[in-house]
């Protein structure tokens, strides 16, 4: 079993709204309403993907009744905690005339100390049948930013592997508690390492020095593929992968994707190299999509092979 935690779970309402102007009144052409939040959408594509997954977290009032219910829908088990405030809606415009996209997303709601405890038994209940966790996304108010930290320790002790993805001082702290793999994107790797990255070989030393930093395993995600360090027979290597880009629909969740297809591969076995080729067609072949998470598994198997996948070593002032 894979579980997805996702402590600011949303209703994401997505509206494409042709030639979108600021200060201008507008009718959208279409509209889709999911439920939300990144271990949401990692939890929507590991589904589509065949992977038996549980999703997690805090919902609240009406919006986390839709949420819960939205997953039971989409056949996604879920075994959220039931807090006293209403869950988060976010909206995005998507403009289809020239595929910017545009969000809000709301703060989401305050999480009392007694619901955090809640949460805190409820996962390590859910552990003892579990293979991986993937921790996703921002905090809600109230929840102290080491909370992913201390449930890595926790899980550690038995033996689930843990997965993180989110972002600022609830990442730094993540990393340092050594979970096993940290899928950070470009914006947010830069803001861990504390420098911008100008090529690939800064790219390459990135994901090293984020393995330094505690991570067993790191990788960043780029439009056209990714950067890795992982461990292969025990030994950390690096990798390169690249495909050229998909023309996207929206390009909103392909991160989440991303993950799921690398979990997927994980949970079943592949090796890291083709774990991580099959997590790049999961998020190319997501932007092909309006709706974080939403998969093709056939479109995806097509894509596995226009991926080239590049063992690489680090530069040489670095090594």
């Amino acid at each position: 079993m894979i579980i997805t935690v996702t402590l600011n779970a949303a209703i994401d309402k997505t509206l494409a709204v042709p030639n979108f102007r600021l200060g201008r009144r507008h009718r959208s052409v279409e509209q889709t309403t999911l439920p939300g939040g990144k271990g949401v959408n990692v939890a929507r594509a590991l589904k589509a993907l065949g992977q038996p997954v549980i999703a997690t977290g805090f919902a609240g009032g009406p919006a986390g009744t839709r949420i819960v219910e939205g997953l039971t829908a989409e056949s996604v088990l879920t075994d959220f905690v039931r807090i006293r405030e209403e869950s988060r809606t976010n909206t995005a415009v998507l403009d289809p005339t020239s595929g910017e996209h545009t969000e809000v997303n709301e703060r989401g709601p305050r999480v009392s100390e007694h619901e955090v405890e809640l949460f805190r038994d409820k996962l390590l209940y859910l552990a003892r049948g579990a293979q991986i966790c993937v921790f996703a996304g921002s905090l809600p108010r109230g929840v102290d930013s080491d909370i992913y930290a201390g449930l890595i320790r926790e899980l550690r002790k038995t033996g689930v592997t843990t997965v993180v993805d989110t972002d600022g001082e609830p990442f730094r702290l993540a990393v340092r508690a050594e979970p096993n793999v940290v899928s950070p994107n470009v914006l947010e790797a830069e803001e861990l390492v504390g420098h911008e990255f100008s090529d690939d070989d800064d790219c390459l030393v990135a994901v090293h020095e984020m393995a330094q930093l505690g991570a067993s395993e790191a990788i960043m995600t780029a439009p056209n593929g990714c950067f890795a360090q992982v461990l292969d027979d025990g030994a950390p290597r690096l990798y390169r992968l690249r495909l050229e880009p998909l023309e996207p629909v929206a390009t909103v969740g392909s991160g989440d994707a991303f993950l799921a297809g690398y979990v997927a591969a994980r949970y079943s076995g592949s090796s890291p190299s083709e774990c991580l080729r099959f997590g790049v067609a999961c998020g190319a072949e997501s932007t092909q999509h309006v709706g974080a998470g939403a998969i093709d598994p056939r479109a995806v198997e097509r894509l596995m092979s226009d991926i080239e996948v590049e063992q690489v070593e680090l530069p040489a002032e670095v090594s």
